[in-house]
Formats: C-alpha cells, sequence, structure tokens
C-alpha cells in the first residue's frame, strides 16, 4: 500500500474511506494486534493520518486498543452481515439444506454470527422438532449452540478471549451451565476437528451438530446444523451418521458461494 496517487482515480473518490479499509486489512491471522507503527509501516500512511483512523475505528467499535497494541473486536464481523445475511447467501443454501434434512429426516439450519449472538438465516425444518421454537432471526448465545462454537473457532484467539470475559451468569441460556475454561475448550476443539456437537445443553432431549461454511480465503462466514432428538440416536451414533452428511453438505454450499465469489 502506499500514500502515492493510483492511476484513473475518479472525481468522486474518497480518500478517508480507502484509508480506513486499508488500516481494517492490515489485521488478519498472525497480525491479530499490532502498534500504530506496525498499522502505518503496512499500509504507507503517515503515523499521525493512521492514529485519527485507528481512533476513529475505536469510537465505532471496531478496534480496540490494549496498551500500546489494537485490534480489531467482534464488530467488524457486522461489516459483512448485509451481504452475507441476503437472499444470496441464503439461496445458495437452501437446496442443500433441503436435501440434508430430508436425507437425515431432520432440521437443518443455516446461521451466521452476530455479535455474542448465532441468528438464524434459514431452516429447512422437520416435523418431528415441531416443538422446538425456532424461526428465521432466532437468536441464541454462541457458547451455547453447536453452530455458535464453529463460529467462534473461526475468529482469532484474541477475539475468542474477549467473547468468554463477557460470558456471565446472568445471560447465560444454557439448561446445563458448565465453566467457562470448559466450553472455551470446546471451541478450540471444534476449530480442530472441523465439527461441534451439543448434547441437551440447550434444550433437553435435543443435541445439536454443526459444521463452519468457509468463503474462497478460509475465512468462516456461517454453519449449518442438523438437530436431533437425544431419544432417537446417542452421541456416538450422531458423530457416526449425521456428521458426515453435514459436512458434505458444508462443502456443496461452499462450492457454490466460490462460484458466487469469481
Amino acid at each position: 500500500m502506499s500514500n502515492s496517487e493510483p492511476p484513473n482515480r475518479q472525481p468522486y473518490h474518497v480518500r478517508a474511506i480507502e484509508r480506513a479499509i486499508d488500516v481494517i486489512r492490515t489485521f488478519g491471522p498472525g497480525r491479530s494486534a499490532l502498534t500504530l507503527s506496525e498499522v502505518a509501516s503496512a499500509t504507507g500512511l503517515d503515523r499521525a493520518t493512521t492514529r485519527r483512523m485507528l481512533l476513529t475505528l475505536q469510537d465505532l467499535g471496531y478496534v480496540r486498543a490494549d496498551g500500546k497494541r489494537y485490534s480489531l473486536t467482534p464488530m467488524i464481523l457486522q461489516l459483512g452481515y448485509s451481504y452475507l445475511s441476503g437472499l444470496s447467501l441464503v439461496e445458495i443454501a437452501r437446496p442443500h439444506l433441503q436435501s440434508l434434512a430430508h436425507a437425515l429426516g431432520e432440521t437443518a439450519s443455516l446461521t451466521i454470527l452476530d455479535g455474542d449472538d448465532v441468528v438464524y438465516l434459514d431452516l429447512a425444518a422437520s416435523s418431528r422438532l415441531s416443538s422446538v421454537r425456532i424461526t428465521v432471526g432466532t437468536r441464541f448465545r454462541a457458547h451455547a449452540t453447536s453452530m455458535g462454537r464453529v463460529l467462534l473457532g473461526g475468529l482469532s484467539t484474541d477475539l475468542v478471549d474477549e467473547y468468554f470475559s463477557r460470558v456471565t451468569a446472568k445471560d447465560r441460556p444454557e439448561r446445563l451451565v458448565r465453566p467457562v475454561s470448559e466450553l472455551r475448550a470446546e471451541v478450540d476443539e471444534a476449530a480442530h476437528r472441523g465439527w461441534a456437537i451439543v448434547d441437551e445443553e440447550l434444550e433437553e432431549g435435543l443435541r445439536g451438530v454443526a459444521a463452519p461454511i468457509r468463503e474462497r480465503r478460509g475465512l468462516v462466514v456461517a454453519a449449518v446444523n442438523v438437530s436431533v432428538h437425544a431419544a432417537r440416536h446417542s452421541i456416538d451414533d450422531v458423530a457416526e451418521l449425521y456428521v458426515p452428511a453435514m459436512l458434505a453438505a458444508a462443502s456443496s454450499i461452499e462450492a457454490d458461494l466460490y462460484g458466487m465469489q469469481t
């Protein structure tokens, strides 16, 4: 990146927006926390401009400061939600969710992470789960769901730690409350394994499994989930019978999503 004027810049071009986006793009894998000097060097901006950009992003909630280092906050994910939660992603995922629900005879869903919550974007429902009150737009705290754990697993370590620092007793929806350290370990396991399972933690008699959906660069943008009555299948059965089909559906959604991004 450079301060030099790019060729063919249009008269309407707003340089401040370009600079802010350059600052945001500086952060990434291996660069989750950076000093002002490091951001300035990476963007090619002078220190004064870089400082103003970082402080403005901090005021807006997209950046936080810890001593001399800056890092992005989970709010930065909201910049992509208007696009990802639009019809494009839902339309791409819907036939795969319907096929998955039909093949397994269970409800399949598509969710995203919005702040500290998972939000349902679409469902292919099964009559077997008619008693479960879930609709498009339903929200749950992320750590309490299988979808939330794979979505959190796609974040940087700093962001996951920040999320769990906000988990308090008053806003825990789980039926069985477990230590935060165990939940944090479940997120790490989901990231390593590539899928997550929740066993009757959110609702008695209900098990859920989920897998991440990644965009072309590997960023986790959504999750696919299957909900299962505990009385019908053991944990081992769910892992053996449901997870392969769910992973295949997630892979198919990713393939179609890649095509849209080309």
